[in-house]
């Protein structure tokens, strides 16, 4: 199943309506807060620090803090730091500035994991002390082997019935640092006959001698995600605990955890569909693959769905947030076509972006009757609809650029740009007609001999000339030269899998081209431009001579 714009109007909905739907999740929270169940609304967003952030975890940061904000409640930013093979200070870091970049705010609330390891190791103890869990001392291939499968039962690990006081003694001694990795782990006692594979006794401890990024060499050993996940709900009080889809068969084990030990707070889990959006993936191992591989330049490469890429490629916080509104909350996976990723995009920059004139393909344009050598500054609205934008100045002289298919020798029918003989607006400039066309020996274009009108300027026209057609053009004495690269996805599949990774990688995903931007928008300190009759564009944060489209100007999206 796939999500559309047009879908909005089939369900009624006002595209330009941003209130928020009642979902199934903002029902049951107002279902418990009527009923007192819970007092005030506590969530979190726990994210693993080992990788960047992509646009499916912005549905669950706009959920989780959306959801609390809307009952003046509270959100944890929560690094679920437990495994410190693949973690790094580096990815703590960049999440925190996604999070903070999306327009979120955990005042106070921002935890770890590894804040409550104390805690946590004292929870294995009572476990152990109460019979609910013991330490084998198999392999984890063996391990594996006699797990079972879906259809299958496991079987007993033969260290299942060691005695309390040899597992604490054992367990004791792995936090102590006597074994090396592998020797033991810590296993919960539950069922190995259960028909959840969740519940066969799944791993609770493992020993890792490798140093944490923010405990050091304190602990030899660490906890598992599921058994440390819900512990720290309960600890931070979290009310609703919302994730996704993949971890309702992991649901029993949380309770079955929470219920073996000493905490006077059970947070209900509630869980919700993924986000996929098509042409393009969202595990993070193959987002590492990405990078790791070198097919992207990086975590924050502009064709990345991660939070970092979709930033430097110039898309907005609110039209991410706006995405993630459309798309809804829903107990059925899906994924999103990516139109309606880029109209969210096209619709917020339509309304905030200043409006620049870039040649990306120039052709050079010499204005035979235009005092030699004479410049002049005509000044014209950043944003034809938004005067709160200002004014720039724009340069005009003699000699010009426009784009090279903006003229043509042998136009086809109906043809309202430059032609010889023919008239053409030049925007917020004046009434232009081509006189000649230079050519080299071999045919092409290389000047076009031309004559303004002197009385046509924009907004004091009295030539009484109606050309039917308007382009963008730069002054040759003031125009600046940049680089610009336009993307298309990452994949000619619109549903990549680890299967097919690499086979449907795109090679020509990103075209770099040399342009000329008028000065205007050159020395501005504006991020982002309609570049007009071209697209959006937004300026590399590193180098200012660089932009990247970050959408077309139109909904024409479609895969090559």
């Amino acid at each position: 199943m796939s999500s559309t714009v047009e879908d909005e109007s089939k369900r009624g909905r006002d595209p330009a309506d941003s209130s928020e739907p009642r979902d199934f999740i903002r029902a049951r929270i107002v279902e418990d807060l009527e009923q007192n169940t819970v007092a005030t609304v506590v969530t979190r967003f726990p994210p693993e620090p080992n990788g960047y952030l992509h646009i499916g975890h912005a549905k669950s940061i706009c959920l989780n803090f959306g959801v609390a904000a809307e009952h003046g409640g509270q959100t944890y930013l929560r690094f679920d730091d437990t495994n410190p093979v693949k973690e790094d200070q580096s990815f703590v870091d960049a999440i925190t500035a996604d999070v903070a970049w999306l327009g979120f705010d955990w005042g106070d609330r921002l935890t770890h994991a590894s804040d409550y390891f104390d805690q946590l190791y004292e929870f294995a103890l009572e476990l152990i002390r109460t019979g609910k869990a013991y330490v084998d001392s198999q392999s984890m291939e063996q391990i594996r082997e006699t797990r079972g499968t879906l259809t299958e039962p496991g079987s007993d690990s033969p260290y299942r019935d060691r005695t309390v006081e040899e597992n604490l003694d054992l367990f004791t001694r792995m936090r102590a640092g006597e074994f090396e990795d592998g020797a033991h782990v810590l296993r919960a006692k539950i069922d190995m006959q259960s028909p959840n594979v969740n519940l066969r006794d799944p791993v609770l401890y493992r020993i890792r001698k490798v140093s944490h990024q923010r405990t050091g060499d304190r602990w030899p050993i660490y906890p598992m995600y599921d058994y440390t996940h819900c512990i720290c709900d309960a600890l931070e009080g979290i009310t609703h605990s919302l994730c996704t889809l993949e971890f309702e068969d992991h649901r029993p084990l949380y309770d079955w955890v929470l219920d073996q030990i000493s905490t006077n707070w059970h947070p209900p889990q509630i869980e919700f569909s993924r986000l996929g959006l098509e042409y393009t993936v969202m595990s993070k191992r193959l987002l590492h693959r990405l990078v790791a591989e070198a097919h992207v330049a990086g975590w924050d490469d502009p064709r990345m769905p991660t939070i970092a890429g979709l930033r430097r490629r110039g898309v907005t916080p609110a039209a991410i947030r706006e995405f993630c509104r459309r798309i809804g909350v829903t107990k059925q996976n899906n994924t999103v076509e990516m139109q309606m990723l880029e109209f969210c995009i096209r619709q917020d920059l339509d309304r905030t972006a200043p409006r620049a004139m870039a040649v990306l393909d120039p052709l050079p344009v010499t204005l035979t009757n235009y005092p030699e050598g004479q410049l002049e500054t005509i000044v014209a609205p950043w944003h034809p609809q938004q005067p709160e934008l200002g004014e720039k100045d724009v340069v005009f002289g003699g000699e010009l650029f426009i784009e090279r298919d903006d003229f043509a020798l042998e136009p086809p029918p109906k043809w309202k740009r430059l032609t010889v003989g023919g008239l053409v607006r030049l925007r917020n400039g004046y009434i232009i007609r081509c006189v000649e066309a230079e050519r080299s020996p071999d045919g092409e274009v290389q000047n076009l001999r031309c004559e303004y009108v002197e009385n046509s300027r924009s907004g004091a026209d009295e030539s009484g000339l109606k050309p039917k057609g308007v382009i963008h053009w730069v002054a040759a004495a003031r125009a600046v030269a940049i680089e610009v690269r336009d993307y298309e996805p990452l994949f000619t599949d619109p549903a990549p899998t680890a299967g097919n990774f690499t086979e449907v990688l795109r090679e020509d995903s990103v075209r770099v081209r040399r342009g000329l931007l008028e000065p205007a928008a050159a020395e501005s300190g504006e991020p982002r431009f309609q570049f007009e009759r071209i697209g959006y564009y937004a300026r590399d944060p590193d180098d200012r001579g660089l932009f990247h489209r970050t959408v077309s100007l139109r909904d024409s999206w479609k895969p090559k």
